[in-house]
């Protein structure tokens, strides 16, 4: 165990980010999940720039990988396109 102060507090900060974070990304996942099995193509359209905003802010903050959230992006903008 952690004989610091400063080792205690950087414990907390990590397990509050970790949690956050997998909020973040579990919500982002539904997202996608959810523009995935839409079959209607203006409300695949509505979805995706909410969707790309969300990838691109996980990507930024680390969360996901920048390229993981490009190739996500990619696909589902061909998703839509396809409708």
């Amino acid at each position: 165990m952690a004989n610091h102060k400063s080792a205690l507090k950087r414990i907390r900060q990590t397990e509050t980010r970790r949690l956050r974070n997998r909020y973040y990304a579990r919500t982002a996942r539904n997202a996608v999940k959810k523009l995935r099995k839409t079959t209607s193509k203006q409300e695949a359209e509505e979805l995706l720039p909410r969707i790309n905003a969300m990838l691109d802010k996980l990507a930024k903050k680390h969360v996901i990988h920048r390229n993981k959230a490009g190739n996500l992006k990619s696909s589902l903008a061909k998703h839509v396109n396809s409708l």
